[in-house]
């Protein structure tokens, strides 16, 4: 089966290790059940050739590594190709089975050289928010994947948009994450976004949904805590304010450095987990309001590498119990004592880590997603 995948902004943004990693789990599940995997992405232009072939080149190299440089397809908005004829795309679109979309502002005209099209939502309950609300408009596909679990269900605490959901598993690619050795005396660390400049609005007014609001609730964490904390923050070293947030955050006992420095490339964001001890991070509001028992796709290579994680609780899970490998809070006394307990038993939670990820191995996720492609339903669509 061949299926184009075509992530959101990973070679507009070259300093996202992390974000790049995303989609690549996917790529690097289907390719592994046998699928012929292209990557498709929506190209920015900047109007400087030189930035332009860079960025081009950048992600190209970091492809290569996985077998993908020849199969790339960049175009614009305007529906020019960047890096191949338009003929050379259309000869891979019609042999395609499936486009597998995580691009939400994709336009009809992209969809229409597709048989079958599928939407993955990885904002679950935000993605049905920013629909509802007519801040987005997503166009029709054929399916409607979501790494939500209570996406579409009777309970779900936001509406569904009327359409039928299917749920995945935010997939990690068990072999390219191996469980290694635990440094001695590494820190519990994280990489995030700081302002994300994203605000929900319903009936009890306009919640602030940046990461930066829910890590400040917890900035005295380090003082109720023998483990020692790390943030790898996007901070904007020439905005006095996030300069001011950081050196506060250091006074209150965190270790605070440039996300860009530390997890600036893939392999880079890869180091930086394996060099960690464990994960601690906190969770947008959306996530607790609308319990949608998210979990990052980041925590999921803190797991697969077999470093224990302490996460903010987005709500019931089937999977998650809180109780070994992923320990969850929702206060700060539950924040400092899930993180005595992961150190208190480190190796028995190291090893429950590795078995939580292996549940999400992505191997399986690809399959499910063939499974529903070529399903006599959705057969009768093309």
């Amino acid at each position: 089966m061949r299926i184009v995948v075509s992530p959101h902004n990973v070679v507009n943004y070259p300093p996202g290790g992390g974000h790049f990693w995303v989609y690549l789990q996917y790529v690097d599940g289907l390719r592994r059940i046998g699928c012929d995997v292209w990557w498709m992405e929506e190209f920015r232009r900047s109007g400087d050739a030189a930035e332009e072939e860079r960025r081009v080149s950048i992600l190209r190299e970091r492809l290569a590594r996985f077998g993908m440089d020849e199969r790339i397809i960049l175009y614009t908005d305007d529906g020019e190709f960047v890096n191949c004829t338009a003929s050379q795309a259309q000869k891979v679109f019609r042999d395609t089975d499936l486009l597998l979309n995580f691009h939400q502002r994709i336009g009809a005209r992209m969809l229409e050289r597709f048989r079958l099209t599928a939407l993955v939502d990885i904002d679950p309950g935000l993605l049905q928010y920013w629909i509802t609300s007519g801040l987005l408009s997503v166009e029709p596909h054929d399916m409607y994947f979501s790494t939500g679990e209570t996406v579409g269900k009777p309970d779900a605490k936001f509406p569904d948009c009327g359409l039928q959901w299917i749920q995945i598993r935010p997939p990690i690619s068990l072999d390219l994450w191996p469980r290694l050795p635990t440094p001695e005396h590494g820190r519990f660390t994280t990489v995030s976004n700081w302002w994300g400049h994203e605000w929900v609005v319903d009936d009890d007014g306009i919640h602030d949904n940046n990461k930066r609001t829910a890590f400040l609730e917890f900035a005295e964490l380090p003082k109720h805590t023998r483990v020692p904390l790390e943030l790898a923050l996007l901070l904007d070293p020439n905005d006095a304010s996030d300069v001011a947030e950081g050196e506060m955050l250091e006074r209150e006992g965190w270790r605070v450095r440039p996300a860009h420095d530390v997890a600036g490339s893939p392999l880079d964001y890869q180091a930086y987990i394996q060099g960690s001890r464990g994960e601690f991070s906190c969770a947008k509001w959306s996530c607790m309001n609308f319990q949608n028992a998210w979990i990052s796709d980041r925590t999921l290579c803190y797991l697969a590498t077999g470093r224990p994680a302490v996460v903010q609780d987005t709500g019931p899970s089937a999977i998650f119990t809180g109780e070994r490998g992923l320990l969850r809070f929702s206060t700060l006394a539950q924040a400092a004592a899930a993180l005595d307990e992961a150190e208190a038993h480190y190796d028995l939670h190291a090893r429950a880590a590795r078995e939580l990820a292996e549940l999400f191995d992505a191997r399986r996720v690809a399959e499910t997603i063939v499974r529903h492609a070529g399903s006599p339903s959705m057969a009768a669509q093309r």
